[in-house]
């Protein structure tokens, strides 16, 4: 059986075709710049990359010349679209409509389209992808796999927030998380490296990357999480400001006599460590620039790295132990010293680093020392796969 694995954005596509007998990615790829003239896609198949400019203007047409290429004659992974049995939708915020992944039917996408006030660049477009593919193959089963769905398991006390408890009954304001696909992937996958029950586990795991979050994995659930009502709660991430005292932006908005909306964009595209070096918003650029001695990178860094530790320990006392740290995620798979300073922040709870062992990028290894009380892994995480999974699940059902 082979699954379609859809992860929409507003400009953008990204796609596996996954065959679920073996597992294997047949095909792979990302679309850019939906909607301009200057669209063009990434497809990569049998070990080559093809990258092909094409016009549009639109998500119908842009998955419609993404299937095409499944089919080409040159480089086909599959004779006809028929071979396809489902497509799961990757979707970003569940809000209180979704503890579970569902099949998509016109009410579903009625209420991610709802949601989408608390993930409003992620939400519409994966909406805008389910229609897409609605015009473009018809009756085939859809799955949304949301990635707050993993943490509806914390207990209410860690996802309330101390404000007036009408703002939750009336407007669902509380904490959600997100990545869960990737903190549910990591965490189950370890657990097989290790030959262990994810039940007898206490793990944290930390998915850092563009957008970074961190999750206490207590016997396989979500116990708590760093990302909030949105994907911008949590620790700083690119460009993206993390947990602040709220009267900050009060303060700001004041001074600025800038609206909610400005001061939102400010939050979400110009804070993180890109704000506070003034650099591209790249881990890698931000890294070397403070390895030559730009202070102000320096400081952007050591903020990252000590907010990460920081919440490692603070979930260390939320499950009352520690018995492994996951690295995941673009930044904690491949960034060798942003993993080796957030683990030397955490001596104190008996963690070692294996420094010729951690000289890795995107390869699963164990990367303390075997004296380490806390073991201390690189996962590259596969949410595709999960999604696979779970729409694989659901239609078989």
């Amino acid at each position: 059986m082979k699954i379609l694995v859809l992860n929409c954005g507003s400009s953008s596509l990204k796609y596996q075709l996954i065959n679920m007998e073996t597992e294997e990615v047949l095909a792979s790829g990302k679309y850019e710049r939906i909607g301009e003239e200057e669209a063009f896609i990434t497809h990569k198949v049998n070990g080559q990359k093809i990258e092909i400019k094409n016009p549009a203007y639109n998500h119908t047409e842009a998955i419609d010349f993404t299937l095409k290429q499944l089919t080409n004659p040159e480089y086909k992974v599959i004779e006809s679209l028929d071979e396809i049995e489902a497509i799961g939708h990757r979707v970003v915020h569940g809000g209180e409509f979704f503890k579970e992944s569902v099949i998509i039917d016109e009410e579903v996408m009625n209420n991610i389209e709802k949601c989408g006030e608390f993930a409003p660049l992620h939400n519409p477009a994966a909406v805008l992808g389910m229609r897409a593919c609605q015009n473009v193959m018809k009756g085939k089963p859809m799955v949304a796999v949301f990635d707050t769905t993993f943490h509806q398991t914390m207990p209410k006390e860690k996802y309330i927030y101390p404000i007036p408890y009408e703002y939750y009954k009336k407007y669902g304001i509380r904490k959600y998380g997100a990545h869960g696909t990737s903190h549910l992937y990591v965490s189950q996958r370890l657990a097989e490296i290790e030959n262990r029950d994810v039940k007898d586990l206490k793990i944290v795991t930390c998915h850092l990357g563009q957008g970074s979050s961190i999750c206490a994995v207590n016997k396989g659930q979500s116990l708590d999480t760093s990302m909030g009502l949105t994907p911008l709660g949590g620790i700083p991430m690119v460009t993206r400001s993390g947990d602040l005292d709220p009267s900050i932006l009060l303060y700001i908005m004041k001074k600025e006599k800038i609206s909610a909306q400005e001061m939102e964009d400010i939050l979400n595209k110009k804070s993180g460590v890109a704000g506070i070096s003034g650099l591209a918003p790249d881990f890698r650029v931000i890294e070397n620039a403070s390895n030559e001695g730009n202070e102000n990178a320096r400081i952007a860094m050591d903020c990252f790295k000590y907010a990460v530790a920081s919440y490692i320990a603070k979930y260390a006392v939320a499950m009352n132990g520690l018995d492994y740290i996951i690295f995941t995620g673009g930044v904690g798979e491949n960034q060798i010293n942003i993993r080796k300073g957030i683990c030397e922040q955490l001596k104190f709870m008996g963690v070692e680093i294996d420094e010729e062992a951690n000289d890795i990028r995107s390869e699963e290894k164990q990367i303390s020392k075997d004296t380490s009380k806390i073991k201390v892994y690189v996962i590259p995480t596969n949410e595709e796969l999960m999604i696979a999974k779970e729409t694989l699940n659901l239609i078989s059902k």
